[in-house]
């Protein structure tokens, strides 16, 4: 997870007016509910999805991360391994498991080491239409309805590959629609404590002009790095506002409550990679889940599942543990709820 181009055009501005005031697609997505807990599952340690999400008590996982092998390639896989392609026999009975449950899995690309390896695949493959059918092979194979795109660090900055990104989003809505699927596009960027950089606002502008719908922009309410220490709820709530503030610039036609529907956050639970000074608590949880519910957001998140325990106390950016004295799954047990 974690992180410029100018401000968009007076042609942006009219697209955006022209998006903001459409109508919903004949095949709006309503697979998934409008409010969703959806934690990130570490798909590269060898854990079973299903398994884990049953153990925390919830429905729906964000899968990540998946990405080419290497620079150049058309081909995603899970993990970059190319012992794990998107095929049946990699997570599908676990998704299909999760599934039968009344759940749901939204696969997640990019991350934190293909977004500095141009192994994301926008950055990597220089087909749109290659790109595309790399989405839709996710959606036929796995029955999913919701793909998250993880743009952070280099990504940000690659205005090609952003630029491809979004046409090939725009290609799988036409596709979807054309054959009656139900697929959302969630888009995952850092924030400041008062809402996106330029890069993040850039990605969106640029969704805008290629007519790429977005459902959902979920923004990583952590790893601020400012050298101060930083009271984690109230930075959610001030991101969460720079966000539908933004958002009202690009979709002028949209009410407040249609902005916020398009708002997801997702928390990194305990200590994160920058330190003590950047500590989400048991308590933050409770002042979050009830701001998100007060707003209507669509989607609440953490970084990551496993580490929803308390293993590691005072340990900062673990993959495994909190860092934070904390009962197995706490926060998946307190953000549950907001399911529904």
């Amino acid at each position: 997870m974690r992180t410029a181009l100018a401000a968009a055009t007076s042609t942006l501005t009219a697209a955006a007016a022209v998006l903001g005031l459409s109508a919903a697609p004949a095949h709006a997505a309503t697979a998934l509910p409008a409010h969703v807990y959806a934690p990130y599952f570490e798909a590269w340690n060898g854990q079973d999805p299903a398994a884990l999400a049953k153990q925390a008590g919830v429905k729906y996982l964000s899968m990540a991360f998946l990405q080419t092998a290497e620079t150049g390639s058309c081909t995603a896989y899970w993990n970059g391994d190319s012992s794990q392609p998107i095929a049946a026999a990699t997570f599908g009975s676990s998704i299909k498991s999760i599934q039968a449950a009344g759940g749901d899995v939204i696969p997640s690309f990019g991350g934190y080491t293909a977004d500095t390896t141009k192994t994301d695949i926008a950055d990597s493959c220089t087909s749109v239409s290659s790109i595309a059918a790399v989405y839709e092979k996710l959606v036929t194979t796995y029955n999913v309805h919701r793909i998250d795109l993880d743009v952070e660090q280099d990504s940000l900055t690659n205005s090609a590959g952003i630029d491809r990104r979004n046409k090939a989003i725009a290609q799988v809505e036409s596709w979807a629609a054309a054959n009656g699927r139900t697929v959302q596009f969630s888009y995952t960027l850092p924030t400041n404590t008062d809402g996106l950089d330029s890069g993040g606002r850039a990605v969106l502008a640029n969704a805008v002009a290629n007519k790429a719908r977005i459902d959902v922009v979920n923004i990583m309410t952590f790893d601020y790095y400012t050298g101060a220490t930083i009271e984690m709820a109230k930075a959610t709530e001030t991101a969460g506002q720079g966000l539908e503030n933004y958002l009202a610039s690009l979709y002028p036609g949209k009410s407040a409550t249609q902005l916020w529907a398009m708002v997801g956050v997702t928390e990194m639970q305990g200590i994160d990679d920058y330190g003590k000074a950047e500590t989400f608590t048991t308590a933050d949880a409770a002042t979050v889940l009830n701001w998100a519910k007060s707003k209507g957001i669509n989607e609440l998140s953490v970084w990551a599942l496993q580490r929803d325990n308390g293993g590691c106390v005072g340990t900062a950016g673990s993959d495994s543990c909190s860092g934070i004295g904390q009962s197995s799954w706490y926060f998946s047990h307190a953000f549950e709820p907001f399911t529904g």
